[in-house]
């Protein structure tokens, strides 16, 4: 068609930016967004289920339901600032915008490109998104990121920008951000005030002080100190992954939680087998001289808000906190499971997936306590392994570079499925058996592989999807077109990929890196149409939330 091939031309045409007050806005050139454009919006909002984000709040006192809307507001704010971080100014956007779904999915997408489509513009006229979102000039190169003089243009909380004459200079976050910052500060430091738990109380008070220094060392061991709060409150700059340029630069997010104390005291004893469990890496001792931290630890929650990066395109179900390798080394961490958000997505994609491509006679290993054991071992998987390498390299991070985020997901999504063997072996598993794990695991891989290239969980599933393809994991009928794992071969490529992946980050060895992920992140013919047919079957890709006052009856 002659306008599908006008739109690929007009994809490809430059962004251009414009810098107010050390901000870059990504600006459109004059070309009318048309019917066809408006109608495929309805397509790709579709992709997305509406659900409340809602939990029983009836256990809370009354200080901690006065607590919920300051944070509310907090979270607002961090919000805003993750829409300049991630476009500039939305409003501009906004105004530009003609046609409700059209608006409805850059809301969904903080911005006109499509992140279940590697990035890709949805509005041809805005073109290619810069790989640096809005924390660099748009123009900026790598080689006058490395000729910069200032110290600190490394660090995650600085922006880029250029003057006048086009003079790179750094701008910290709590100077870019100064206004909106001590807005959301002053939220937290009236929650503080409503704290009935001591240890929380503390914790806002240096989160709070933290937005306005960007310090967060401080915040990060009093949260983890943390033990008896109901409520949680994640806030700050922590991922990196929406800088695709170097990913160093940390994005804005929040999320508001409640605690599910039973589950949680369910899971105390898995916390105290990390050692043992790094010490059962299948790897030579020297890339798992690592130690967790003996207070690390896992929470299960009911999420009720989520904003900022975590709150743009797919939602996360777990997360793994703080990132902070000092802290991680001092304190360890802490692993957070979002039960009413893994009950949603189990409900409404994953199984509905599974009855379309995982054969029948393995449709009943297809079970919620393995989708929740295994998102619960993703995290623990992200916290083991190795952080520094055997050889003088630095941190993998450093070594591994803009691989990094692809390589660290795939290794914690095959060392869940690992760690759920040694766990069944160990007998500490015992809701089913180890092949629910693997099967509800190659069905959740068809779910995350639909996040596509642009999304790092998306990427690292298709490089693990087509590892276990070559060494026989699973089988796929050809009749029918359903999918059977075959447990044997699933065991041994499952810790053949584990070794792989610890000792090229071990090793720091860049190279084998990017062949691992060039070679491997492609999707097949097959696998595309497999993943039609579940479109096709009306199976949504992700939720969007309806959260909020109203929707949680405060």
């Amino acid at each position: 068609m002659i306008y599908k091939k006008l739109s690929l031309v007009l994809s490809s045409l430059v962004i251009l930016f414009a810098s107010c007050d050390n901000k870059q806005t990504a600006e459109p050139t004059d070309i009318e967004v048309t019917e066809e454009i408006v109608t495929s919006m309805e397509e790709r909002v579709s992709n997305y289920i509406p659900v409340q984000l809602t939990s029983d709040l009836s256990g809370l006192s009354e200080n901690e339901k006065l607590m919920i809307p300051k944070l509310i507001e907090a979270s607002k704010i961090i919000d805003e600032i993750f829409w300049k971080q991630a476009f500039g100014d939305k409003e501009k956007l906004f105004s530009d915008i003609k046609g409700d779904d059209t608006l409805k999915y850059v809301q969904i997408n903080y911005g006109p490109w499509d992140r279940l489509a590697s990035h890709k513009a949805f509005i041809e006229r805005y073109g290619k998104k810069p790989l640096g979102a809005n924390f660099y000039p748009s123009d900026i190169k790598y080689l006058q990121f490395v000729d910069m003089k200032f110290e600190d243009k490394f660090s995650a909380f600085t922006l880029l920008s250029r003057m006048e004459d086009g003079t790179l200079y750094t701008i910290p976050y709590n100077k870019a951000y100064k206004e909106d910052l001590e807005k959301a500060a002053g939220f937290m430091k009236e929650a503080a005030e409503l704290a009935e738990d001591e240890g929380f109380k503390k914790y806002l008070n240096l989160r709070a002080e933290a937005l306005l220094n960007d310090n967060f060392f401080d915040s990060d061991m009093a949260w983890m100190d943390m033990k008896n709060n109901t409520i949680d409150f994640l806030i700050g700059p922590v991922e990196d992954i929406e800088d695709r340029f170097l990913n160093i630069k940390a994005a804005y997010e929040s999320y508001i939680l409640i605690k599910d104390q039973k589950w949680t005291d369910k899971l105390d004893k898995i916390s105290s087998l990390l050692p043992k469990l790094q010490a059962s890496l299948p790897v030579d001792e020297i890339y798992k001289k690592d130690v967790p931290g003996k207070s690390s630890d896992i929470g299960v929650y009911d999420a009720i808000y989520y904003a900022g990066y975590c709150n743009s395109g797919p939602k996360n179900i777990s997360i793994n906190r703080p990132l902070d390798g000092r802290v991680q080394l001092e304190k360890g961490n802490r692993k957070l499971e979002f039960k009413n958000v893994m009950q949603l997505k189990f409900d409404k994609i994953l199984h509905p997936i599974a009855t379309v491509l995982i054969d029948e006679n393995q449709l009943k290993h297809v079970q919620f306590h393995a989708f929740f054991e295994n998102s619960l071992l993703y995290e623990i998987g992200d916290a083991l392994g190795i952080k520094y390498t055997i050889n003088n390299q630095g941190s993998v991070k450093e070594a591994l570079k803009e691989e990094y985020s692809t390589i660290s997901s795939s290794k914690a999504e095959v060392l869940r499925l690992y760690l759920a063997t040694q766990l069944h072996e160990m007998g500490e598993l015992n809701d089913g058996e180890l092949m629910d794990n693997y099967v509800t695991q190659m069905a959740n891989m068809f779910r995350s592989v639909r996040f596509g290239a642009g999304n790092a969980q998306g990427k690292a599933n298709m490089i693990i999807f087509n590892y276990f393809q070559e060494n026989g994991a699973f089988n796929r009928d050809a009749g029918t077109g359903k999918y059977s794992v075959n447990f044997d071969k699933m065991k041994q490529a499952v810790t053949s990929l584990v070794t792989k992946i610890i000792t090229i980050q071990g090793n720091g060895d860049y190279r084998a890196c990017v062949d691992l992920v060039k070679e491997k992140s492609m999707m097949e013919e097959q696998l595309k149409k497999d993943i039609t047919r579940i479109s096709e079957e009306g199976i949504k890709t992700d939720l969007i939330f309806e959260q909020g006052l109203p929707v949680l009856g405060l």
